[in-house]
């Protein structure tokens, strides 16, 4: 039976958020079951672009501080760090409010930048990754993903937050090689069984909904969720925002490959009662995921059923950075005659659906459009 934690917290009040997390951890049979006097811990918070914390695109820095000390008061080092989208892992980790916790603890920035190649022989779907140097200088990973939408995989939680961990730009390489939703997520599941975090404490006390992960709508969810179960959580996390586990590609392959369950009858929650948090409303797309294939025949039919990305001119600023993450070769998104003072425009016979260009618009300004014939057989 998994166990999944849910504490109601309404605020980013430090003092608040520590006693909910400490309660949380207590609830799960208390910290020394995840770090032990003197091991070196690494956490891993979501920092996808360097965001102000209001905007709820990467982990709040109260709950980041509040998980440091509880780890060093029990006897452990803690580092940190994560692989940003775009920028170096210090810039973004300052925007958005982390590096003010860590020098308050001293704990350092751990390395990120430096990859190590790893062949992992239990992988289902890849068998070699390179992955941040910071995860072998350290004991053991805890996880501390943020509650949003996804593009690509609908739902980005606790299984997709150690993508991360794979370096800068081959981030890039990997939605090029995978641009399936299924593919995709078979690879983070991989990833995520070979990495192994100890804990997952997920900060929903806002989440983001809508055109999520990073263009989306802070939305207060009031709620930390805690499991060392991957799979129980995300999957508490959807029946929480009225989304069927089975429809997350990340969450049906995770039990699948045996890394957790999204049974109901299989997760023991703890704390607050369930019905206290959940949000009906909660604006994400709840249909199926529809897998994007190549070949002749895949190409027609996925231009007629994958959601494809398209750009609100009227928003955009033409800081050309969907342009530069677009990992297609030719490019799918690029400026007419490298005019740079122009709207970008689609190549949508070269776009390989992976959504990098929504995820990283700073403004918000790039949507995803359900094609018509999917939206006639979406209605029967």
């Amino acid at each position: 039976m998994s166990k999944v934690a849910l504490i109601r917290c309404e605020s980013y009040e430090y003092d608040i958020v520590k006693r909910s997390i400490e309660r949380g951890i207590s609830l799960l049979g208390g910290v020394s079951l995840f770090a032990q006097k003197d091991e070196n811990i690494l956490l891993k918070p979501n920092i996808l672009v360097g965001d102000a914390p209001k905007k709820c695109v990467t982990t709040n820095p109260a709950v980041f501080k509040a998980v440091t000390e509880i780890l060093i008061n029990a006897g452990a080092n803690v580092t940190y760090g994560d692989s940003p989208a775009i920028g170096k892992t210090l810039k973004a980790a300052k925007k958005a409010g982390l590096t003010r916790a860590a020098d308050e603890f001293n704990i350092k920035l751990a390395d990120f930048k430096t990859g190590i190649d790893v062949f992992f022989d239990k992988g289902l779907q890849n068998r070699k990754f390179t992955i941040a140097k910071a995860v072998f200088d350290n004991d053991a990973v805890i996880s501390l993903p943020k509650l949003k939408t996804h593009g690509l995989e609908k739902f980005t939680g606790a299984i997709k937050n150690q993508f991360g961990c794979v370096p800068g730009v081959l981030k890039g390489e990997f939605h090029l090689k995978l641009p399936d939703a299924d593919d995709f997520a078979k690879m983070l599941v991989d990833l995520n069984k070979f990495i192994r975090p100890r804990l997952y404490i997920m900060d929903g006390i806002y989440g983001m909904e809508g055109n999520g992960p990073r263009g989306g709508t802070p939305k207060k969810m009031n709620i930390l969720l805690l499991s060392s179960d991957p799979v129980a959580l995300d999957a508490t996390v959807c029946r929480l925002i009225n989304l069927n586990p089975e429809y997350v590609p990340t969450t049906k392959y995770g039990m699948q490959a045996g890394m957790g369950t999204y049974l109901k009858e299989d997760i023991d929650l703890l704390g607050d009662d369930f019905d206290s948090f959940f949000a009906e409303d909660f604006k994400i797309d709840r249909k199926p995921v529809k897998s994007f294939k190549s070949g002749f025949f895949s190409d027609f039919l996925n231009h007629r059923f994958v959601s494809k990305p398209y750009i609100e001119t009227e928003e955009c600023v033409q800081c050309g950075i969907c342009v530069s993450m677009c990992p297609a070769n030719p490019k799918a998104v690029f400026f007419k005659d490298n005019d740079k003072s122009t709207v970008p425009l689609y190549n949508y016979d070269n776009c390989i659906r992976c959504f990098c260009c929504q995820e990283i618009c700073p403004e918000s300004a790039i949507r995803l459009k359900t094609p018509f014939l999917r939206k006639i057989i979406n209605s029967i």
